[in-house]
């Protein structure tokens, strides 16, 4: 993988990632979008948004992959993807582009999983899309918080519910994001941002007071959190986190798997994962204890394996209707 640098004609900085294998930028990144108009993360195709605070103040990073160059012909599993050219704008610019790479997947080393053998050893549910997606990687972020107070918005609610909430907060007391990224894009609010946010806002987001007091205690606590960015993904990182009241075992494992790129985290306590698994995997559906015996022979990968379940197409059974999330934030 190489990264070269220069500048574009919109006085942007930039600079060009080539990735060595198959490589699918949108499959990678997608882990990172919370919805179609999530205002911090907009991935269409072949160009992604992101906007982010970074140290030197903020950022926006435009992502775009060139077409692979098996595309204009036979397609095959190892054909190479296409270069992904980086570029920034903000007093974050340098910030940004020197995180490229890890966000990518670069990090993200998957010859374990894809040799033979041990390919050999998981069901078809899961050779199967890995064939089909052998460009998807596991994007590390770097960002704590970026990727924390929307892991703490999905807690126990459903996803329609969350995404709402993190439209509203981030894209009314987020600011615009520098340069020409699209109109509905705000930067992600700082910790300072977050704190100073009225009671009154947190409710007219559909977002509880349990969850609003985990995000403020969070970022009371933000340079302590953001320092786990820097730690390997098994060094504490989870226990670290769960030290914050109203934070988690699953609160910890959505975050680490976007700041981290955590090949091996498992949302223990999620709503539908462990039934989603044990369906799939079993037949039947199972508890977090038995999601966990399931998944045990790929200890080190689970995550992937989750994702590429994900992938596969498997649904699960429905045996009711689907909740219709109330919406009390007017009364």
């Amino acid at each position: 993988m190489t990264m070269t640098a220069g500048r574009t004609d919109e006085g942007a900085s930039s600079t060009v990632w080539r990735p060595e294998g198959p490589y699918d930028m949108a499959a990678t990144l997608g882990i990172l979008q919370r919805g179609t108009w999530d205002p911090s993360v907009s991935i269409n195709h072949r160009v992604a948004w992101l906007t982010f605070p970074t140290p030197a103040g903020p950022a926006s990073l435009r992502l775009v992959q060139a077409p692979r160059e098996a595309d204009a012909g036979p397609r095959t599993r190892h054909a190479p993807g296409g270069p992904v050219t980086a570029s920034a704008w903000g007093p974050g610019a340098q910030r940004a582009l020197d995180s490229v790479p890890a966000l990518l997947g670069a990090d993200d080393d998957w010859t374990e999983f894809d040799d033979p053998a041990f390919l050999a050893g998981l069901p078809r549910l899961i050779r199967e899309p890995r064939r089909r997606h052998p460009g998807l990687r596991l994007p590390s972020t770097g960002r704590m918080m970026d990727a924390l107070v929307p892991v703490i918005l999905e807690q126990k609610i459903t996803t329609i519910e969350a995404r709402r909430a993190w439209r509203y907060l981030a894209g009314r007391y987020g600011d615009p994001a520098p340069g020409p990224a699209p109109e509905h894009m705000r930067v992600t609010p700082t910790p300072e941002q977050f704190r100073r946010i009225p009671s009154w806002e947190w409710h007219r987001a559909g977002v509880d007071s349990k969850r609003s007091a985990a995000i403020l205690r969070a970022c009371a606590s933000a340079r302590g959190l953001e320092r786990l960015s820097g730690m390997p993904a098994g060094a504490g990182v989870a226990d670290k986190l769960c030290s914050i009241p109203g934070l988690g075992p699953w609160t910890a494992a959505e975050t680490t798997q976007r700041t981290h790129g955590c090949p091996d985290s498992i949302s223990v306590g999620d709503y539908h994962l462990a039934a989603y698994v044990g369906w799939a995997l079993a037949g039947k559906p199972v508890d977090d204890d038995g999601m966990l015996e399931l998944l045990e022979p790929w200890r080190g990968h689970r995550q992937r394996v989750v994702r590429m379940l994900g992938l596969s197409g498997f649904r699960k059974p429905s045996f009711g209707p689907r909740l219709a999330p109330a919406d009390h934030r007017f009364r």
